[in-house]
């Protein structure tokens, strides 16, 4: 078990489980909770015996209630806050992981939880599970890359209708929108996320790393130049 303040990380076999743990706030994302979490995922990154991640948060409250806004009125200003918040890229270290990553998903799921969520590259969550994007009715631009991620995910449509309006919606319309690709009753989530993740694993590590990289660098080309990225990839298999 690891020592930090707000995440736990453990190793269980050749998968990485990383737990957001500040449950007492719904594990509201934090500034300490960002250095934890970077630091774990530079060692779940650099890790050669770690081959796939399993995100989940702690306590029966939900994955993550989002930003702790509590952290804003002790800066400053808002922005001074922001800019605290985001001197370490971790979101683009999280993306830049080759190693498959299945996010658990239970409880409340807002915000800057939605988009740690996004970064993983498969989502399941509860029966019970609700999600949201509220930062625009706070004034704030989200600013954990959601305004990239979710019209990846959903489509720009979408996106733009959940982050304009911050409405909830429940884990069928996750489902519906694509944002999960499972919805299970709490008491199986994790068993079914471990199962679903351990699926994963049973495929070559160089091809799983080299296709989740054609999607996600080929999501930022045109259709001609996501091929040729395709069939370089797909050459170094051979």
């Amino acid at each position: 078990m690891s020592a930090f303040q707000t995440v736990d990380y453990q190793k269980q076999g050749d998968v990485a489980l990383v737990t957001l743990r500040r449950p007492d706030v719904i594990n509201a994302f934090n500034v300490q909770m960002r250095d934890d979490l970077y630091e774990v995922m530079q060692a779940v990154r650099d890790d050669s015996e770690v081959r796939g991640i399993l995100l989940s948060g702690a306590g029966e409250g939900g994955f993550c209630a989002g930003a702790d806004l509590t952290e804003f009125g002790s800066a400053p200003s808002q922005a001074v806050a922001r800019e605290v918040r985001w001197e370490r890229d971790l979101w683009g270290l999280m993306r830049g992981i080759t190693k498959p990553s299945v996010a658990s998903i239970h409880g409340y799921c807002l915000g800057s939880g939605v988009e740690i969520a996004c970064l993983c590259d498969i989502r399941v969550c509860s029966d019970d599970a609700m999600f949201g994007m509220p930062e625009v009715g706070f004034g704030l631009v989200p600013a954990a890359v959601g305004t990239q991620t979710l019209p990846r995910t959903l489509g720009q449509g979408r996106a733009l209708e959940l982050l304009m309006t911050g409405r909830r919606f429940n884990a069928d319309e996750a489902h519906a929108y694509g944002l999960v690709s499972e919805v299970v009753p709490r008491v199986v989530l994790r068993d079914r996320a471990v199962a679903l993740l351990t699926h994963v694993l049973d495929a070559p590590d160089n091809a799983l790393s080299l296709a989740k990289r054609a999607v996600t660098e080929g999501a930022d080309l045109s259709v001609a130049d996501g091929l040729a990225l395709e069939a370089r990839l797909s050459q170094q298999l051979i």
